[in-house]
């Protein structure tokens, strides 16, 4: 790290008290992890000579092989707000590396940078903004979280209906103290269901923000004697919970997805990007939903996507492209849900729209029909897929599909399949409350 920079998170750290920093990074899941040190450990951080035990962090290294350094990221730090002042906390968020100072291959951080650097190469930045939407649950006496909400309110409700607008203003005050630009706030479709917009920025920057974002708004709702949970689809019947991800290449300061000339204003640069997340979307899946319950979610009535298709005119395919123009020509992908690793989940993102932009990949024509009534036969006829039903086929999707796993690196690869194959194994040898109250007196 340069002097000057090192120098000027020294002073700022020791202008605002700070005590302790964490260091932190995340596991293959997203789970934020960290390493806290003292004031006095910051220089010997800020120069990348802290170690930790990377056997101990899920899908990094085995036992015997488990020294590993952290290399905080100076742009990331940043001093929580709900913390005295007087001995305050910071953080910064690092980047993994090996011994012999080579980044390590299992770092999602770096996953998501050897996408950039591909970009770039083509000439290309990637810019994100995500939409994350969480339920926010009553927590019983001994403080465990339950599945009661504290509210009966709709989809852009006031109080005396939204109970969590107090906890959701908040939130919105502590993350714009840590630099976040909000741009929306409200109550979401289902009782309990929030969600908070903040302003879009490349990459690198907005899967940082999601990971500070989730770690934040979990901690403001404690404090609010809540539980906020980002779990797709944690009670049946109702909506999940997704992370719309709106996503747009530029060239400089121009948006490379808009082409003035064109009848819909999206340059064939966007359409061949469509094409190739269209692609590779059903082996993007495992990682954009990474879990057993992220199919919970994916399934027809709840206005989660479920079809392989794009429009600008309606939220029922996957691909919505949303009406601005000119520096605001995107396209939203509707299916990450937030239980995502958003280092990952770009990446491949990224990955699958520079394999449409590279091999002009074009996508089949729009579809501003009503996909969620249409018939099998109809879908059928006008070539429409489905995403996997399951976790178990996105994972065999994943496996067959070369570019996805490029995106994530072999060890990353390697490690996400083993988990998510033990992780479906674990769920279907369970016998479920379900499966109880259906045959237990029939048979």
């Amino acid at each position: 790290m340069e002097k000057a920079i090192k120098n000027e998170i020294m002073s700022k750290a020791r202008e605002m008290q700070v005590k302790f920093i964490r260091l932190q990074f995340t596991d293959i899941f997203g789970v934020l992890k960290n390493v806290a040190i003292t004031i006095e450990q910051l220089e010997k951080a800020l120069d990348g000579e802290l170690m930790f035990d990377g056997s101990s962090i899920h899908g990094f290294t085995r036992i015997e092989e488990s020294d590993m350094y952290l290399r905080p990221d100076p742009n990331t730090f940043v001093v929580f707000p709900w913390r005295p002042r007087d001995g305050a906390v910071a953080r910064l968020i690092c980047d993994v590396y090996n011994p012999d100072g080579t980044p390590f291959e299992g770092d999602p951080r770096y996953a998501l940078k050897r996408a950039i650097a591909e970009a770039k190469e083509l000439g290309y930045t990637m810019y994100v903004g995500p939409e994350c939407e969480f339920f926010l649950f009553q927590v019983d006496e001994e403080g465990r979280p339950t599945l009661k909400t504290h509210d009966k309110a709709g989809y852009f409700d006031l109080t005396p209906v939204d109970m969590g607008e107090n906890a959701r203003r908040s939130m919105v005050l502590t993350l714009e103290e840590m630099g976040f630009e909000i741009e929306a706030s409200h109550h979401e479709v289902a009782p309990g269901q929030h969600e908070i917009d903040f302003k879009y920025s490349d990459a690198l920057d907005t899967a940082d923000k999601i990971v500070t974002f989730k770690f934040v708004v979990r901690t403001i709702a404690q404090r609010h004697g809540l539980h906020a949970t980002f779990m797709p689809k944690p009670i049946f019947g109702i909506n999940g919970s997704g992370m719309h991800t709106n996503q747009s290449l530029f060239r400089g300061n121009e948006n490379a997805f808009y082409d003035p000339t064109a009848p819909d204003g999206l340059s064939q640069v966007a359409k061949y990007y469509i094409g190739g997340i269209m692609k590779h979307v059903r082996a993007m899946a495992a990682v954009t939903n990474p879990t057993v319950n992220s199919y919970k979610r994916l399934v027809p009535g709840y206005e989660a996507p479920v079809y392989i298709a794009w429009s600008g005119r309606n939220r029922s395919p996957l691909i919505r492209i949303p009406a601005k123009r000119g520096l605001s020509t995107r396209i939203e992908l509707r299916n990450p849900d937030p239980s995502c690793n958003p280092y990952l989940a770009l990446a491949v993102c990224l990955k699958a729209g520079l394999d449409g932009i590279k091999n002009q990949i074009v996508p089949p024509p729009p579809c501003d029909r009503n996909i969620y009534v249409m018939t099998e036969e109809e879908r059928a006829e006008l070539g429409i897929g489905s995403l996997p039903a399951s976790l178990i086929e996105a994972v065999e999707e994943m496996k067959r599909d070369e570019v996805v796993r490029a995106a994530l690196g072999e060890h990353i690869f390697t490690k996400l399949v083993e988990a998510q194959t033990k992780e479906w194994d674990a769920f279907r040898t369970q016998v479920h409350p379900w499966e109880v109250e259906e045959y237990l007196s029939k048979f």
